[in-house]
């Protein structure tokens, strides 16, 4: 079986995030969905509500199978859950070209630490390369419409904390 982590932040999760996920089905037998705890970053919502927020936009408002995917949090290094998980990939989205020294970086780490890991970086589609979950923070707060962002699930949780 390949399996495969996807780690982020997804604070919230957008299409973007979820365009990543679909293609990464696509080639793994099971991806793992892995927010991070890292308490050196500043989170709009706490882990406990990004898993709420990503369990239900995927399989609630997608309908995305439980068996192809697992979400859950870690707090250590995305090699050591490769290893707790027996994935032979990370996975990691790229936007914009800005995104890809910091990403270029952050895979030559992976390596070093751990050379049978290799990290695939996928695109979104097109209309979602532009989607950050920065910005739909900024727009939700502003009280724009972010209904082509992100799923139904997360809009009502950013409507209910701004």
């Amino acid at each position: 079986m390949k399996i495969a982590i996807y780690p982020g932040t997804f604070d919230p999760i957008t299409f973007g995030h979820i365009d990543v996920i679909k293609k990464s089905l696509n080639i793994f037998d099971k991806l793992i969905v892995a927010t991070s705890e890292n308490n050196d970053k500043d989170y709009y919502f706490s882990v406990d509500q990004r898993i709420d927020i990503i369990n239900n936009s995927l399989f609630k408002d997608l309908k995305f199978s439980k068996k192809k995917i697992k979400v859950v949090s870690f707090n250590n290094l995305t090699i050591e859950l490769c290893k707790k998980y027996k994935a032979s990939a990370i996975v990691r989205g790229l936007r914009a070209v800005s995104d890809f020294e910091y990403e270029f970086q952050l895979a030559g780490m992976n390596k070093k630490l751990n050379s049978k890991i290799e990290t695939m970086f996928l695109m979104s589609d097109v209309e979602n390369q532009i989607i950050s979950s920065k910005f739909v923070k900024e727009i939700a707060n502003l009280g724009g419409n972010i209904d082509r962002f992100v799923t139904k699930y997360a809009v009502k949780m950013l409507k209910n904390n701004y």
